[in-house]
């Protein structure tokens, strides 16, 4: 029972986690996101631990780096971005 817990719902969440933390540490100014509350912006500042995105011309607010979701900027050098 706690292998089968494992294998259907441990691993993947952990997976879908590591992925969403590599994305929000890979962020470059430009990229155009999703947050998890369903904003979507482009990145026009970077600090540590948050960032400002532009929402709209001329309105800019700032967000903390785990509320990004999702980059919808699509990378080049990212041979999983294919994938999607």
């Amino acid at each position: 029972m706690v292998a089968v817990f494992y294998v259907l719902l441990w691993r993947p969440q952990q997976r879908r986690m590591g992925a969403v933390r590599s994305l929000q540490g890979q962020l470059k100014v430009g990229d155009d996101v999703v947050t998890t509350s369903g904003i979507f912006g482009t990145v026009i500042e970077l600090g540590d631990n948050d960032l400002k995105l532009e929402i709209a011309p001329g309105t800019v607010v700032r967000v903390a780096r785990g509320a990004v979701g999702e980059r919808l900027t699509v990378d080049p050098a990212d041979p999983e971005a294919d994938a999607e």
